[in-house]
């Protein structure tokens, strides 16, 4: 059965002029350098050279001036190594360093794709049908890093988006990491975390009463680098993605939400944060959280993580973990299934899979709902974002790889008790490339990482061959007609 779908006509394209100014380590024997040049210029010359960088740069940025500073700052040890006092430096002298420290990144030069739709915390001064949403999406810039941004705006009555204007200046996030922490909880999280007592006690007999996070990480790396078996490896590998776990970032609550980017901060996403999926969880008693499972790589292996937030300023980051968190394609339900956690994944890379779990940020057993079987979905089947609450079931949006690589998009019906059983599933694809949608950074390509359901449709914003992005709409009544036939 053919299932209508309109497309709007709206596009969101990369912008280059979109930067953020990135700390820029030069290599030590350069900074050195560059650290003497500064020191040799007199009073006058640091002046005008800060003057002529503030001129060209101070409107492209939010306080530059400490952007500066803060990447002077950085630099403590090496001016501490050529035997200077940091502190000696003028206040002209310590901007200016950090200038040379610093560069323009543009975090969406390459493509703006992979979006992921949800509802607004604040649903204030709308008309009837009428609703604020938030977009996020996957922003790649030089060297194909990828960050996460944001655009906000309003669907009116007939599913219609009308953007928020979107603002100049771009900001990284405040890092915040707990400073301390307690080593009888520690040791508690441990056993919650069925981690063997011979494994940690070598790491943890030595630390004191309240640790701080980088006494921890020391210790394991040192005891990792001492050549250990895979199950110590993967225990003490489990103890610090614990740490990590109270790792926070902060914006300013004055920014726009169009002003800020979570931009890759560990070493486990130096390479990029790709395709987030976020989702409106409700908690067992009614209260709400926005949460979004993401993909952390480094260059050479990926690394699923969860974040979430109350308010869009305040994200914490939180590592999966356990042994059937590997592969991309994480999505949470929106709430808990018969009192537990539940997520869908691409465990092995080919099939549809479901866990349940106490916990959201650990997962050990998978359970495979769908393998490839129609031919557009040969190669590979997994999910585009959040299952989706319907009265007639589980709304799952899938994705799937045919010949010459190409990805459509296709959607599933499940049981809403137990979500291994399928109702329906569409036997073609709902949304497939059209002839001007198959050029772009990688072709041939829509995928999606969230919809949502409002006014009676499907809203189904989609990539464009990794390149830009835009939205369809399908009536639900026709949709759930073909899922259930």
């Amino acid at each position: 059965m053919h299932v209508s779908v309109q497309r709007k006509d709206i596009q969101f394209l990369p912008d280059s002029s979109r930067v953020v100014a990135r700390f820029f380590n030069n290599g030590e024997k350069r900074t050195h350098e560059l650290i003497k040049r500064v020191v040799a210029l007199n009073e006058d010359e640091v002046h005008r050279v800060l003057e002529h960088t503030l001129r060209e740069f101070a409107g492209r940025h939010r306080n530059i001036s400490q952007i500066f500073l803060n990447h002077f700052k950085n630099h403590k040890k090496l001016i501490e190594n050529l035997e200077m006092d940091a502190s000696s430096f003028t206040h002209e002298e310590k901007l200016l360093i950090g200038s040379y420290a610093t560069m323009e990144y543009s975090i969406e030069s390459a493509a703006m794709f992979n979006p992921s739709i949800i509802e607004d915390f604040d649903q204030s001064f709308l008309a009837k049908g009428e609703k604020r949403v938030i977009i996020s999406f996957r922003a790649t810039g030089e060297g194909h890093l990828s960050s996460i941004v944001f655009r906000r705006g309003i669907l009116d009555a007939n599913n219609d988006f009308h953007p928020n204007k979107t603002r100049n200046h771009i900001d990284m996030a405040k890092i915040v990491r707990k400073k301390s922490y307690d080593k009888g909880r520690f040791v508690q999280k441990l056993q919650e975390m069925k981690i063997s007592p011979r494994y940690s006690r070598t790491i943890m007999d030595d630390l004191p009463d309240h640790f701080e996070y980088h006494e921890l990480k020391a210790a394991v790396d040192k005891v990792l680098g001492n050549g250990i078996s895979n199950d110590n490896r993967l225990a003490l590998e489990e103890m610090t993605w614990l740490v990590d776990s109270y790792y926070d970032i902060e914006f300013s609550r004055d920014s726009d939400i169009s002003e800020r980017v979570i931009f890759p901060i560990s070493p486990s996403e130096s390479k990029g944060i790709e395709d987030a999926r976020f989702v409106r969880f409700t908690e067992d008693d009614g209260s709400t959280k926005i949460y979004a499972t993401y993909t952390a790589y480094d260059g050479h292996t990926i690394l699923p993580k969860l974040l979430s937030t109350e308010d869009f300023s305040t994200f914490r980051i939180m590592p999966m973990h356990g042994k059937a968190a590997q592969n991309k394609n994480f999505a949470l339900f929106p709430k808990k299934i018969n009192g537990k956690y539940a997520v869908l994944a691409r465990v092995d890379g080919v099939n549809n899979y479901l866990m349940y779990s106490d916990r959201n940020t650990l997962w050990n057993e998978a359970i495979k709902i769908q393998e490839p079987k129609h031919p557009w979905e040969f190669t590979q089947i997994g999910n585009c974002g959040a299952p989706l609450w319907t009265e007639e079931g589980w709304l799952v949006i899938t994705h799937g790889v045919g010949p010459m690589r190409r990805y459509c998009i296709g959607a599933s019906l499940f049981d809403l008790d137990d979500p291994t059983t399928e109702i329906g599933r569409l036997s073609q694809p709902l949304l497939s490339p059209l002839e001007e949608e198959r050029e772009g950074y990688v072709p041939n390509v829509v995928y999606s990482c969230g919809s949502m359901i409002n006014n009676g449709s499907l809203v189904l914003p989609y990539a464009v061959s990794d390149y830009s992005s835009s939205y369809a709409t399908v009536e639900m009544d026709e949709l759930m007609q073909a899922l259930k036939k």
